[in-house]
């Protein structure tokens, strides 16, 4: 069964840094999968801020994070191949007040050739979610 498990996040004053990062555990890394970055202030919707490709490592950007936030991943994988774990981690950089807000990790099984998605509904595996806040 597919886990996540985020952490960092925290409070910092604008032009600030933050990172958060995203355990991922239980899924098979015989498959190709999209892990995500999102976030949901209050009172909003919940978007879609960075996503990354588990097979040929290709990038999703939201426009209004782009050449701030940085999305990278460690994998690691365990002597079986059933049960592999990876870390992907959101680093923030120059953040504004309206960057807060609840940010979550998700997952969700991808093909090869597709880059992934930013669109909240297409994911099904979600985290607990971590608080950024960002004062001005």
């Amino acid at each position: 069964q597919v886990q996540l498990q985020e952490s960092g996040g925290g409070s910092v004053q604008a032009g600030g840094s933050l990172s958060v990062s995203c355990a991922v555990t239980g899924f098979s890394a015989n498959n190709y999968y999209c892990v995500g970055w999102f976030r949901q202030a209050p009172g909003k919707e919940r978007e879609g801020v960075a996503a990354i490709h588990s097979g040929t490592h290709a990038i999703s950007y939201a426009d209004s994070i782009k050449d701030r936030f940085i999305i990278s991943r460690d994998g690691r994988f365990t002597v079986a191949q059933d049960d592999a774990k990876i870390s992907v981690t959101l680093q923030m950089n120059d953040l504004k007040p309206e960057d807060n807000g609840m940010y979550y990790c998700a997952l969700r099984p991808e093909t090869w050739m597709r880059d992934c998605s930013l669109s909240t509904p297409e994911y099904h595996s979600w985290g607990q979610g971590t608080q950024v806040t960002v004062s001005s």
